[in-house]
């Protein structure tokens, strides 16, 4: 009896002890750097970014100013797609943005100049992996 006793809690502490070191894992944290020129630009310009995910969903965004018609943005993301089931377990990592939309705008962003919406696969170049929040 006391050994049934003992092999079930080895057991249970075995269990316990690998959703523990389960539990830490997570989704990396992947950047998109969105750098640009703008020819003859308004004085009071400034850009947007915004990422647009699968079936339409707005992501991450963020603006900038120019400096000398140049503007260089970096974009954070998670690429969590899925939530764990257990304890951090069975997560998905595999979300990517589909498009990125640039906009110009006046600093007030009441009036557009244009926009530009880029291909995620097609125009970003992959320069390293991602980094583990």
């Amino acid at each position: 009896m006391l050994l049934i006793s003992i092999k079930t809690l080895g057991s249970m502490l075995i269990f316990a002890l690998t959703a523990c070191a389960v539990a830490g894992a997570m989704c990396p944290v992947d950047e998109v750097i969105v750098k640009g020129r703008v020819v003859h630009p308004p004085h009071d310009a400034k850009v947007l970014v915004q990422l647009v995910y699968a079936t339409i969903v707005v992501g991450e965004s963020g603006d900038t100013t120019l400096e000398n018609e140049n503007f260089t943005l970096p974009l954070d993301f998670l690429t969590q797609s899925r939530q764990p089931i257990i304890n951090g377990s069975f997560q998905k990592c595999a979300r990517r943005p589909v498009t990125v939309i640039v906009r110009l705008v006046d600093d007030r962003q009441k009036h557009m100049f244009d926009t530009v919406s880029l291909d995620f696969a097609k125009d970003f170049t992959l320069v390293y992996r991602a980094r583990m929040l």
